[in-house]
């Protein structure tokens, strides 16, 4: 599994012209991409380190702030380039399979004591973000 976040100012979702989350406010914006041998245990793992990582202002995290998180589910992230010019999406997990481990990224986000918002699974959705810092990792468990 594998996340690529950024500390952001507002980040927003937005399906066929409608809002659907939006976050204000200090926190994370984090991209979730989920491989065919992930399990709930790595949604878990990297539920944890989301939530505790120390990338917002002085060091802190949104364990410790309170910040909200927006979780947007993102098979691209396993696209590989390393041949040719088109991307093979093949290390991507199918929908079946994502969906339920975005899900449980969520749940104990939330079972933590997080404010988390959402993407809409397998939409076209529009992205929108102000990335404060910069400041953008990638998580991988």
């Amino acid at each position: 599994m594998r996340a690529v976040v950024q500390r952001v100012s507002h980040a927003s979702v937005t399906v066929a012209g409608e809002v659907v989350s939006e976050l204000t406010g200090p926190g994370l914006l984090a991209l979730v991409g989920v491989t065919h041998s992930d399990t709930e245990a790595e949604a878990r793992r990297i539920a944890g380190k989301l939530w505790g990582l120390r990338i917002l202002e002085d060091e802190r995290s949104c364990s410790d702030t309170g910040a909200p998180l927006l979780v947007v589910s993102q098979f691209t992230l396993y696209g590989d380039t390393r041949k040719g010019r088109r991307p093979s999406w093949q290390a991507a997990a199918p929908g079946a399979t994502a969906e339920p481990l975005v899900d449980a990224v969520v749940k104990e986000l939330r079972d933590l004591g997080a404010h988390v918002e959402t993407g809409a699974f397998g939409a076209q959705m529009s992205v929108s973000l102000t990335n404060e810092g910069p400041f953008t990792v990638l998580l991988e468990v």
